[in-house]
Order: structure tokens, then C-alpha cells, then sequence
């Protein structure tokens, strides 16, 4: 019989405070290597600064987070440079807010990071770009400034600045709460279709219907905790706890 393997993201009694406010309650959280991992809960749960500590733009007060082979955080000590940035590389981040460079074009967007980081060639990178920007759709729009994009298409262009480093696992903060609704289905689009390549992902989402369909495994948080997890069907039609059925109709119902 094959030893069980070992968690992507492992996360062990990991807490964050923010003055006197406590974020994070002892959390625990395994991510598989190509299993996609959704996060829901009410606005201020925690969500976001879970996944925060994940990348080392938050530090925890305390707990043990492995991610990609990397001890990032164990008992309040963060993990140095320039391991961090290794780290970085292999958990690629995207952001609510895009966080494009506004000087730089499409393509450069996405070949700064490989070319500065990693020292790879111009050409070999542009040409790496482009494999990326037809997997998200947007070949046309290698030249143009991220100022001439819809909300939708600069959030495509982050993801595939995410990839072009290669990364082991992608960690999405909320990637579609700043799009206009008619934009969502096309990000959610490109995130369907790396969950069906298997790419590993850990998703922070108010849309429960990706979480429905693509999730592996379903994660609630209300009030810096973990409520209850398990599969997309468990979850979405006979919760455990009474927190998850309240949270579940106040949003379904808005739907």
C-alpha cells in the first residue's frame, strides 16, 4: 500500500491578530497536490487573511504553515529571504484588485516576473506569454496597455502572470469581487478550465456556484474558524452545522 501523501499546504493552529481583534482561531487546513480547495464564508470570516498567510504578506501570531515544501511560518518566525521569494514563486498569488503594472503592456506584465526572477530570455518568455494569454483568451491584446482592459480581461491577465512563473499552487483572494457580473463568467471561465488541467487551488469566492461545481472540497469560515468542510454536495445540501444553513440561504437566496 502507497504512504498517503503529503499535503501541498499543510496549516496547523495558525492565529492572526490584528491589534486587539482576533482573525484567524487556530486554523487547520490541508491542500492535495490538484485539488482544488474553495473557502466561503460572511465578509470579515477570515478568508482573506488566511490566504494572506499563505504567501507571507500576513504574519501569524502563532501555528505552522507549510506550503510547497516550505516551512513559511512556524510558531510566530517567518520564513527569510530569500527563501521567501522561492516560495512566491512556487504559490502564485491573485488578487481582487489586479495589481497589473499600468506603464508596462500585456505581454510585459506577464514576462517581468520570469525574465527579472528567473533570468529567462526575452524571446523564450514572450513566447511562454502567449501560450498563456490564448489559454486565457486574450492573444489580441498582447500589446495593449492594461488602462484600454475591462475589469474581466485585466483579471485574466493576472492569472496568467501568475503562471508564467510556473507555480505549484494558485491562490485566488476573491478574484471576481471587483468585476462588473457580466465579467465574472469569463474569469471564472479560465479557473475552471486550470482545476480541469490540475492545477492545485486554494479559492477564496463569494460564487457558489464555482464552489459548487469545481470544488473538491468546500471550506466554511465564520468568525476567524472553520465552521464545517467536506465535498461541494455535503456542504451545499445537508450542512452539519447551523451557522453553514444560515450563511448558505442568506446567500442562495440573493442568487
Amino acid at each position: 500500500m502507497n504512504p498517503p501523501q503529503r499535503p501541498i499546504v499543510a496549516i496547523r493552529g495558525l492565529r492572526k491578530s490584528f491589534g486587539e481583534h482576533t482573525v484567524l482561531h487556530g486554523i487547520d487546513l490541508d491542500v492535495q497536490v490538484s485539488q482544488v480547495v474553495v473557502v466561503i464564508g460572511p465578509s470579515g470570516s477570515g478568508k482573506s487573511t488566511l490566504l494572506r498567510c499563505c504567501n507571507g504578506l500576513e504574519t501569524p501570531d502563532s501555528g505552522r504553515v507549510e506550503i510547497c515544501g516550505h516551512v513559511l511560518a512556524d510558531a510566530g518566525r517567518m520564513l527569510a529571504e530569500p527563501a521567501l521569494n522561492q516560495l512566491r514563486e512556487d504559490a502564485g498569488m491573485v488578487f481582487q484588485s489586479f495589481n497589473l503594472f499600468p506603464h508596462l503592456s500585456v505581454i510585459d506584465n506577464i514576462t517581468v516576473g520570469p525574465r527579472k526572477v528567473r533570468g529567462t530570455p526575452r524571446h523564450e518568455a514572450q513566447a511562454q506569454a502567449m501560450v498563456l494569454l490564448e489559454k486565457v483568451g486574450l492573444v489580441a491584446k498582447a500589446h495593449a496597455m492594461p488602462a484600454s482592459l475591462s475589469g474581466g480581461q485585466k483579471q485574466r491577465v493576472a492569472i496568467a502572470r501568475a503562471l508564467a512563473m510556473q507555480p505549484k499552487v494558485m491562490l485566488f483572494d476573491e478574484p471576481t469581487s471587483a468585476l462588473d457580473p457580466e465579467l465574472v463568467g469569463e474569469v471564472l471561465q479560465v479557473m475552471k478550465l486550470l482545476a480541469s488541467e490540475g492545477m492545485t487551488m486554494l479559492v477564496v469566492t463569494h460564487e457558489m456556484d464555482f464552489a459548487r461545481e469545481v470544488a473538491d472540497v468546500v471550506v466554511v469560515m465564520d468568525a476567524g474558524a472553520i465552521v464545517e468542510s467536506g465535498p461541494p454536495q455535503a456542504i451545499f445540501t445537508n450542512p452539519t452545522q447551523a451557522r453553514t444553513r444560515d450563511f448558505l440561504h442568506a446567500v442562495l437566496s440573493r442568487a
